[in-house]
């Protein structure tokens, strides 16, 4: 059975902004509330706030960047986070773009696949055996961390590529997408995660697909709604490698509108009337996603929390019934 969830359309600049969106979490068919890593308030606090206000709903991070948080560091907030919401949380990891590495850390790591690895590592020890004794290129801990009675943390890696992809397959509870179309989930990344599980004697983890979208509307500019929500991200170049992969070619310096219209058109953003966008959902999971969370940062930039709250649960009605 395939879960449907909300990520949240904005960082909240303070915590209460986020209660709207737990609420619409607890009293909904959702599954899950994601939240994206910012620079404007921590992830964590924003959940803890939700829960200490009645909305103690299962919990995703969608990625918290591995500079700005010592794997040690990482363990013990997932644990915390755990214990305080009661309830599920998937702890969510990438290693973020070189130059964000080079700015927090003065270089990027050698190989991002092997910091990842090492990361996981020192995380899945810790809250598996509340020790961990390990020595490596990127990161070193030997620590112990008290354990107590909590509800499952499970680990999370933010997947684009394949080779991502295929070690997510090997270490992690979790694959997490961003930006990421049905039809390159059930050709590239889908096969990947088995390679990597079936390498590892396991089974493939958790897909999970954090998918841009917007509701039909009149006077609305699908093309205008992508950009919005995903100019930045369509920047890095690891996004665009994803997206070239997937046969989805942007130039946000040559053509911000067309790289727009490309992401349109190539379904790595949604847009329709509540039945087209349930189809559209549909896809991916006959692709292989186990979790579908609603992206509408789009229209919550340009429209307001309030109208989003309205047309999430709207797509939430349309997938459920």
């Amino acid at each position: 059975m395939t879960d449907f969830s909300i990520m949240m359309p904005f960082a909240p600049q303070r915590p209460e902004q986020m209660l709207p969106f737990a609420a619409l979490t607890q009293w909904s068919p959702a599954a899950c509330l994601w939240q994206g890593q910012g620079n404007v308030g921590d992830t964590h606090i924003s959940f803890a706030h939700a829960a200490a206000a009645g909305f103690r709903v299962p919990t995703g991070t969608s990625v918290n960047l591995m500079p700005f948080l010592h794997p040690y560091d990482a363990a013990l907030r997932a644990q915390t986070l755990a214990a305080t919401t009661g309830n599920r949380v998937v702890a969510g990891f990438g290693p973020g773009g070189a130059s964000l590495q080079r700015g927090i850390l003065g270089a990027p790591y050698r190989s991002q696949l092997g910091a990842v690895r090492e990361y996981v590592t020192v995380v899945r020890s810790l809250l598996d055996t509340g020790e961990v004794h390990h020595e490596g290129e990127y990161f070193t801990c030997r620590m112990v961390m008290a354990r107590y009675p909590r509800p499952l943390v499970e680990i999370g890696l933010g997947v684009l590529r394949p080779r991502m992809a295929e070690l997510a397959g090997e270490v992690a509870d979790v694959a997490i997408t961003w930006l990421t179309s049905a039809a390159y989930l059930r050709e590239t990344l889908v096969p990947a995660l088995r390679r990597g599980a079936q390498r590892a004697g396991r089974r493939p983890p958790r897909l999970v697909a954090i998918v841009p979208m917007a509701l039909r509307a009149d006077g609305r500019d699908p093309v205008e709604l992508a950009l919005t929500s995903n100019s930045g991200h369509m920047r890095l170049p690891h996004y665009v490698d994803m997206l070239q992969r997937s046969g989805i070619e942007v130039d946000m310096a040559a053509d911000p509108r067309a790289s727009g219209r490309a992401l349109v058109d190539g379904g790595a953003f949604l847009y329709g009337d509540r039945d087209e966008l349930a189809v559209a959902v549909k896809e991916f999971v006959a692709a292989g996603a186990d979790e579908v969370a609603f992206n509408m940062a789009g229209v919550c930039m340009l429209y307001g929390a309030r109208r989003t709250l309205g047309e999430l649960e709207t797509v939430l009605e349309s997938v459920a019934s």
